[in-house]
């Protein structure tokens, strides 16, 4: 508290100009501002104020302190206005990143509802299939689908997400049925190119354990909504989110192969540099994600 008092008194000293009228703002003598100031000059080591009978000046520290002092005192004061009247209101600019497919089904679409909640929020959204580097390329929060890799970031799941092998049934018609993952090898498999995702290769349960395998193919694309029109043509297998083919698939477009061999569902996960000092935006943001996935009816 004494240093944010100190903070308090030197903000208004170097706007006002004087320790009259700091202390006045105050309502405290003037000794006590000077006090404060001195205090402050001794725990940081460093002059901030020149005084003469005639006026105060800041020194070069002073003026690079007075931003820092401004700029915490206005996030404080922000922060309490935030929580007021009993409510939460959130401000300033969002930049988030999600995969391309993902990301136009199922964050896109809830952002007007995000922004009708909170009007002085702005929101950039990036739609990419590459693993973004969030912390030097500038963003708060990534959206990701699938394992993680480790990493320095935070992470919250906000949901599962299962994957299946699907193709269309005029595919399953001319080359065969698959009954066994290791059949994959003489199958069109439609792979992604992309070194963003599907890193360990498509996953199944074998005799018990987790097993990934790297099927091929004469077709590869980096994009996801390619591969899966080329797997509805008929083309090949492909592995796939349920959220990209429940329709085709209750649609007859798609039919499902390898199921028993499924494996466990990975994750939809928040991704952001870190749980302190969490922009009130971003945490919002987050929560909103989290309460829309976790809606037994948003999957359906």
């Amino acid at each position: 508290m004494d240093r944010l008092k100190q903070m308090e008194s030197f903000t208004l000293v170097a706007t006002k100009g004087s320790l009259t009228a700091a202390a006045q703002a105050e309502g405290v003598a003037p000794a006590v501002i000077g006090r404060r100031i001195d205090g402050l000059e001794e725990r940081l080591g460093v002059k901030l104020l020149v005084r003469t009978t005639r006026k105060i000046s800041l020194t070069h520290e002073g003026s690079a302190f007075l931003e820092d002092c401004q700029r915490l005192l206005g996030d404080l004061a922000n922060a309490e206005a935030s929580v007021s009247a009993g409510g939460l209101k959130a401000s300033g600019y969002v930049r988030i990143t999600a995969p391309a497919g993902f990301g136009r089904r199922h964050v896109a679409p809830l952002i007007p509802k995000f922004l009708a909640q909170h009007p002085d929020v702005h929101l950039s959204l990036n739609l990419s299939d590459r693993v973004i580097d969030i912390v030097n390329e500038g963003f708060d929060c990534a959206v990701r689908v699938g394992d993680l890799p480790d990493s320095s970031l935070v992470s919250l799941r906000l949901a599962d997400n299962r994957r299946l092998c699907v193709a269309a049934p005029s595919y399953l018609k001319r080359a065969g049925v698959p009954a066994h993952p290791s059949e994959l090898s003489r199958h069109e498999c439609l792979t992604l190119s992309s070194d963003a995702s599907q890193t360990r290769g498509w996953a199944f349960t074998v005799e018990g354990q987790l097993t990934h395998l790297r099927p091929s193919g004469r077709l590869d694309c980096s994009d996801g909504q390619v591969l899966h029109d080329w797997c509805v043509a008929g083309l090949g297998l492909a592995w796939r989110s349920t959220w990209e083919v429940e329709a085709d698939i209750a649609a007859g477009r798609l039919q499902p192969v390898l199921d028993d061999f499924a494996a466990p569902p990975n994750g939809i996960y928040a991704v952001f540099p870190q749980r302190k000092h969490l922009a009130l935006r971003v945490r919002l943001w987050i929560d909103f994600l989290k309460a829309s996935y976790g809606d037994e009816g948003y999957w359906q």
